[in-house]
């Protein structure tokens, strides 16, 4: 558990009372984003993202391998979260922590229910062999927001991806050495992180304001303006109303970050 001195606590709240913040931001006002793409050599599809002073960084690395019986023409995707102590004092060696699987699995039902990625076209041979996508996110800096910067990440990642084409010769999966297509991409999608503090609702959040917060709530957004995925968190409940405002604010900011990519 976070332990944040009462002078920080209260310097924070009373800025969010007057609408303000100690960067100099808006409530509904994100930090610089900055997006990269191809930086690991050896991944089919990677991107790091900065968002403020958080930084992230997404590897893709394709797989072939049997589908799920109930899925037997679908492609599979497995997300995982690794929260480098180098980037958190707070984080620690060992198996994923409640807060890395939290990250990893709010991103991946963004990417699922927004149906990103067009997976029955990762299908190589039915209830046989499809393509294996498995998506490693790794915390370089955590300044705050890692959800909305792991999302952007993800999503920039996966647009850069190519995979080598497969096909089948004498029942056999053959690999082309030379010969690579896009991964197939749906559609795109933005994570909106808020957090409340002083019962208002503050949007990408900094590493301090979401130790003071008591409550959080993550929205995912497509670009056509449909809700694909929540997640609340933090110890107190919220209002219809705050929901409401979040819901609405998420819906104004989608093509903004969108953009970044």
């Amino acid at each position: 558990m976070d332990i944040v001195p009462e002078i920080t606590r209260q310097s924070i709240a009373d800025l969010i009372k007057n609408d303000k913040r100690e960067d100099g931001r808006d409530l509904t006002e994100y930090r610089d984003i900055t997006i990269e793409t191809d930086v690991i050599s050896k991944a089919e599809g990677s991107a790091r993202v900065k968002l403020g002073g958080t930084q992230v960084i997404v590897g893709i690395k394709p797989q072939l391998g049997t589908p799920f019986p109930d899925t037997p023409d679908l492609g599979v995707l497995m997300t995982n979260c690794e929260m480098l102590p180098m980037a958190d004092p707070c984080f620690e060696p060992g198996p994923p922590s409640e807060d890395s699987i939290e990250l990893a699995r709010v991103v991946d039902r963004g990417i699922r229910e927004s149906q990103l990625i067009d997976l029955d076209k990762l299908c190589v041979e039915e209830g046989k062999h499809v393509w294996m996508l498995f998506v490693d996110l790794h915390i370089i800096d955590n300044c705050g927001n890692l959800f909305d910067a792991c999302e952007l990440a993800v999503m920039a990642a996966l647009k850069s991806t190519k995979l080598p084409v497969a096909n089948i010769v004498d029942d056999e999966v053959v690999i082309s050495d030379d010969e690579t297509f896009d991964l197939p991409i749906n559609n795109e999608l933005a994570l909106c992180t808020f957090v409340k503090i002083a019962d208002k609702m503050v949007i990408d959040p900094t590493l301090d304001e979401q130790r003071v917060a008591c409550a959080r709530l993550n929205v995912g957004v497509t670009k056509d303006g449909h809700i694909c995925s929540m997640q609340k968190g933090g110890e107190e409940p919220l209002t219809k109303d705050e929901i409401f405002y979040c819901v609405n604010t998420a819906m104004g900011k989608v093509n903004e970050l969108i953009e970044n990519l």
